[in-house]
């Protein structure tokens, strides 16, 4: 092969490897344990404006259910087959949206789109 061969290849071969590396190693993806405890679990994306506020209410509420409740975010963005599976088996059409968990892992309550502090409290109370 000659140089300028070569020069081409790389110039096509490296970004490509170099993006599926990233994307790998990206991927942040949680599975949903198995335990009992109920679950919060929210479907987000980094470019979603009422993602970002919902996460503000989240990081303020969240920490005292903690030990009660699990959370699991599954960045929509992302297009692994967890998150694929977790999409479809929620029906999710928009973010954010929410889905509580019970204790028995039933659906006690979906939430599309941002709601309030002291409304999000309240849910979490409920599946507590």
């Amino acid at each position: 092969m000659n140089k300028n061969t070569i020069i081409l290849l790389l110039i096509f071969v490296l970004p490509l490897i170099t993006y599926f590396y990233v994307s790998k190693n990206n991927e942040s993806t949680v599975t949903v344990s198995n335990t009992t405890k109920p679950k919060i679990i929210k479907f987000t994306s980094t470019l979603c404006g009422e993602c970002q506020r919902m996460d503000t209410v989240i990081k303020e509420v969240y920490p005292k259910y903690q030990k009660d409740i699990e959370l699991i975010s599954v960045p929509v963005q992302n297009q692994t087959e967890y998150n694929q599976e977790m999409i479809s088996k929620y029906n999710v059409t928009l973010v954010p949206t929410i889905v509580l968990l019970n204790k028995n892992q039933h659906i006690q309550k979906r939430i599309e789109g941002y709601i309030d502090r002291t409304t999000f409290d309240n849910y979490l109370r409920e599946i507590k």
